[in-house]
C-alpha cells in the first residue's frame, strides 16, 4: 500500500500527526522546518530528530518531494516542467523569468472539467485532483526555486474545483513556518466558482484573478460553460461584496479573439461592469490550439482596445507572450507525454 506523503501537510496537521505517533506535538513544527525550510529530501536528513524517530517517519511516511520528469526550456529563458504525479498522469508548471520579477505558474489539476473553448487543457478531460504536495512540489522541486518572486495558479486546471488542497497550499506558501511567500505575490486564477471564491475571499489574503474574456453573458456561455451555473454578474457581485483592502488586488484576464471579443461595444461594457470594482485587466494574446476556430486579434486591435480602456480609467495591460517556442499553450506538453505514454512499443 502506498504510503502517505509528509510534504505537503499543514503544521497544525504535523502536530496531530506527531501526536498520533506518540511524539511530542512540537515535533510537527520540527518536521514543518525541515520539509519547507531546506533542501533536505529524506527523513534522514532531518539532525535534530532523534534516530528513532527517523525510523518511525521513514517506516510509516513518505516524504513526498519529486523532481520534474521533463524540462523545456525557451530561446527567452522560459521553462517549462513536467511533472508526474502519484497517479501516473502528468502536469505542468511554468517558469517565467523577466527581470527581477521571477514568475512560477503552477497547476491544481490534473486536466480539466471546465471545458472552456479556448483551453488545451480542457481538452484533455478531467483526469484527477493534485494534493497540496504536488502542488508545492512544483515550487520546491525546480531549480529557480530560490529565485522565485511571483507565484500564480494559471496552469493546469480550475484552482477552486480543488478547493481543500489549493488553500491548504496556499497557506503553507505563505505562513511563516512554510515557505513564507507575501500573499502580495501569490495569485489564483478562477474562471468563478462563486461558492469556492467566497471562502478564498475570507480565508485567504492573496490576489484574485478572474477569467473575464467578455463583458457579455451570452458570448462567455459560448466561450465558458461555466456560465450556466455562475453567470458573470453573481461573480462581479460577490467580488464587490468584500473589503478587499488596500494591498490586495483584483485582475481580469481577457484573451482577445479576432471579431468575438475586441469591439468598442466590449469596452464600454466593461467600463459598465467593472466601474465599482478597484481592479485591473490583462489582456492576453491567444496561441491557437488545436479543433478551435478561436483566433487571436491583430496587433493594432489589441494596442486600441487597451488604449480605449485605458482611456476609461481602466488599468489595463498587455501580458507578454511568453515560450512559444516551447508550445507555451498550458497543457499541450503534458498532453503529448500522456498519448506518448498510451501507444503501443
Amino acid at each position: 500500500m502506498q504510503k502517505e506523503t509528509l510534504f505537503g501537510k499543514t503544521l497544525d496537521e504535523l502536530k496531530q500527526i506527531s501526536v498520533e505517533l506518540e511524539l511530542p506535538a512540537y515535533t510537527g513544527g520540527q518536521i514543518a522546518y525541515w520539509l519547507y525550510k531546506t533542501d533536505v529530501t529524506s527523513f534522514g536528513e532531518m539532525t535534530n530528530l532523534s534516530k528513532m524517530v527517523r525510523g518511525l517517519l521513514e517506516e510509516k511516511y513518505d516524504f513526498g518531494v519529486k523532481a520534474p520528469a521533463k524540462v523545456s526550456e525557451s530561446t527567452d529563458g522560459t521553462k517549462k516542467y513536467l511533472f508526474t504525479t502519484g497517479t501516473g498522469k502528468f502536469i505542468e508548471a511554468a517558469y517565467i523569468p523577466d527581470g527581477k520579477r521571477h514568475t512560477l505558474c503552477v497547476s491544481s489539476q490534473v486536466g480539466c472539467k471546465m471545458g472552456c473553448l479556448f483551453c488545451m487543457t480542457g481538452k484533455q478531460g478531467f483526469q484527477g485532483h493534485l494534493s497540496p504536495g504536488e502542488i508545492l512540489n512544483q515550487v520546491r522541486s525546480i531549480p529557480e526555486r530560490k529565485q522565485i518572486t511571483n507565484i500564480v495558479y494559471m496552469g493546469m486546471g480550475e484552482p477552486f474545483d480543488n478547493l481543500d488542497a489549493v488553500m491548504s497550499s496556499l497557506e503553507i506558501l505563505t505562513a511563516e513556518y512554510g515557505f513564507a511567500i507575501s500573499v502580495r505575490k501569490v495569485t489564483v486564477s478562477t474562471i468563478g466558482i462563486v461558492p469556492a471564491m467566497k471562502v478564498f475571499l475570507e480565508k485567504s489574503k492573496c490576489n484574485l484573478a478572474v477569467s473575464l474574456h467578455t463583458p457579455f453573458e451570452d458570448e462567455r456561455r459560448r466561450l465558458m460553460p461555466i456560465q450556466n451555473v455562475y453567470p458573470l454578474k453573481d461573480v462581479i457581485s460577490t467580488i464587490q461584496a468584500y473589503d478587499l483592502g488596500k494591498y490586495r488586488r483584483v485582475s481580469f484576464e481577457y484573451i482577445m479573439f479576432k471579431g468575438v471579443n475586441d469591439s468598442r461595444r466590449h469596452v464600454n461594457e466593461l467600463a459598465r461592469l467593472l466601474n465599482k470594482v478597484r481592479s485591473r485587466i490583462n489582456l492576453i494574446r491567444f496561441h491557437p490550439i488545436p479543433g478551435t476556430p478561436l483566433e487571436c486579434s491583430d496587433e493594432a486591435a489589441i494596442a486600441d482596445f487597451q488604449q480605449a480602456l485605458n482611456d476609461k480609467g481602466i488599468v489595463t495591460t498587455l501580458r507578454a507572450s511568453r515560450g512559444q517556442d516551447i508550445e507555451a499553450a498550458c497543457g499541450l506538453l503534458s498532453t503529448k507525454e500522456l498519448v506518448k505514454m498510451q501507444q503501443p512499443d
